[in-house]
């Protein structure tokens, strides 16, 4: 166990003896509905948001975009200190299916050391823990020990559509020197985790149409082509049994794995039979060489989420169907974009079966953070003096996250350090935070920021 100064000590003891207050207000919090796919609760959330900011002495406003708000505070302490951005989300998922849920989605419940209800995973349980900690250096020290800024998305439960713009508007008012985002869950062991970076993903819909019906399939079969099967035919032109994809210059971009990265993935801990067992599947998916964190964090993917067409009832109908269409994404690795990827997909399309129709959906830039920043020692420093242990460093997270806003855009480098659990269920009935990861979430803000605060710029 590390020594632990003894100004740090004061911030943990003062969060220790406002404990159980603390999750009291974290229960009032995410007692607030704030779904953004139906426009549930969330201006009052915002506002909510804006008042807790003031409070702390910020600067804060609920600022439009062309959909849900961003709620925006600043708070300066120095020219000669950093400035952080907190990045966190006040939006949630919906709760459905309520049948699932033990406890009313947003009547939060504490059982067997845990508070169930939707958001508090994911995020605002997590936001409001750096906000936390935001009020514990005021309450114990008078003051920050850095520049802070923080910034709540209200969108990225819908695929943060609006944040990019935000930022390129707003750039003088977001300008930091990093950011870090509290979201996503720990590792399973519930060591703390330091995460540099996150895969891109893009989204498509693939539409054959071969007749204007259905029709007979002993009276057309063999005549009239059918859509399922011209599918079938493109996909596995696509991506083949060996796993790899197919698609001409589609991978060859992809920058490697550093030295350094690769060494951070190889100390990562997996129980991989255990995984196995709790999924229920046997083996990996191809390549069957390919090592477990590898596949997460340093290769494209290719996904089939739905395939429709046809008849699916009971029993049997001998119908040839004359549409359907598969749902598809591609998670994305540096350097390649959702725009390059499409019109690699496009060509491909045009050439094996021009007739089919390509739909572009939504899509989302990959972001790297070179793990020697100078900014991950301070971080990793915080995680280590607030948890007693050290924190896994992962090159990048193997999902997708709105990071690229501030990597790209603002050209800062930016941190993932989650405090959710591994099984918080976010996105799912009965989403739950521990206790602990809450008040273990604050201890490490706190202490992150004190690091933080004994750079100079």
């Amino acid at each position: 166990m590390p020594v632990v100064d003894a100004d740090l000590q004061k911030l943990l003891d003062h969060v220790e003896a406002n404990r159980e207050a603390f999750i009291a207000r974290l229960m009032g919090y995410v007692r607030h509905p704030s779904i953004s796919a139906t426009n549930v609760g969330i201006r009052e959330v915002a506002s909510m948001l804006v008042d807790m900011l003031s409070a702390l002495g910020m600067e804060a406003e609920a600022i439009a975009t062309r959909n849900h708000p961003i709620v925006l505070g600043r708070r300066e302490v120095s020219a000669d200190k950093p400035t952080v951005l907190l990045y966190g989300h006040y939006d949630v998922q919906p709760p459905d299916p309520l049948d699932f849920w033990e406890s009313p989605p947003f009547e939060p419940t504490i059982r067997n050391g845990r508070i169930y209800a939707r958001g508090v995973g994911d995020n605002q349980g997590q936001h409001f823990a750096q906000l936390l900690a935001l009020e514990t250096h005021l309450a114990v020290h008078g003051e920050l020990p850095c520049n802070v800024i923080f910034l709540l998305e209200g969108e990225e439960e819908i695929g943060s559509p609006h944040i990019a713009e935000f930022v390129r508007e707003h750039a003088d008012r977001v300008k930091a020197d990093l950011v870090i985002t509290s979201d996503g869950p720990l590792h399973e062991s519930g060591l703390p985790v330091l995460i540099f970076g996150a895969r891109g993903v893009t989204s498509f819909e693939l539409r054959a149409k071969t007749a204007r019906r259905d029709v007979h399939s002993g009276n057309f079969g063999g005549v009239v082509p059918n859509a399922i099967w011209k599918l079938v035919h493109l996909l596995s032109t696509m991506k083949n049994a060996a796993g790899e994809i197919t698609i001409d210059g589609l991978v060859e971009p992809v920058i490697p794995a550093t030295e350094a990265e690769r060494d951070a993935m190889s100390k990562l801990p997996i129980d991989l039979e255990r995984l196995k067992a709790e999924l229920g599947f046997d083996e990996l998916d191809a390549p069957k060489e390919r090592g477990y964190f590898d596949r997460l964090m340093f290769h494209p993917t290719l996904t089939i989420n739905g395939f429709h067409g046809g008849y699916d009832g009971a029993g049997s109908k001998t119908v040839l169907p004359c549409e359907a269409f598969v749902k598809c994404d591609i998670r994305l690795v540096e350097p390649l974009t959702p725009e390059y990827v499409l019109e690699k997909v496009a060509l491909h399309v045009a050439r094996h079966a021009p007739d089919i129709d390509l739909l572009p959906l939504s899509g989302m830039l990959p972001s790297k953070t070179p793990m020697d920043s100078p900014y991950a020692e301070p971080i990793r420093r915080g995680l280590l003096a607030a948890r007693g242990v050290e924190p896994l460093l992962y090159p990048t997270l193997g999902a997708s996250l709105p990071d690229y806003v501030f990597t790209k855009i603002l050209g800062v480098p930016a941190f993932i350090v989650p405090y959710a659990n591994a099984d918080e269920a976010n996105h799912a009935p009965n989403e739950n935070l521990k206790i602990e990861c809450f008040i273990d979430g604050i201890k490490s803000g706190l202490a992150i920021l004190a690091e933080l605060g004994t750079l100079s710029r």
